[in-house]
């Protein structure tokens, strides 16, 4: 009877463990395993995701000011 008892206990502190690893990292395996059904599924397009029209720098005019700054070396 006391090995049953130790493959319940054990059985027991298994399914917390996965319990709690589940609640702590829900948003990091949330994200995974969209990527995974992204990933599997033979009908996802990765170029229907990515916005063609959107520049490839959006700060392209603050960059353009901040680097023709005069800028004095001693």
């Amino acid at each position: 009877m006391g090995a049953v008892t130790t493959a319940l206990i054990a059985i027991a502190a298994v399914a917390l463990g996965w319990c709690t690893i589940e609640i702590a990292c829900k948003p990091c395996l949330e994200k995974g395993r969209e990527a995974i059904d992204r990933n599997l599924n033979p009908d996802y397009d990765p170029d229907d995701d990515a916005d063609t029209t959107a520049p490839l720098n959006p700060d392209y005019a603050e960059a353009a000011a901040a680097s023709s700054t005069v800028v004095k070396a001693v």
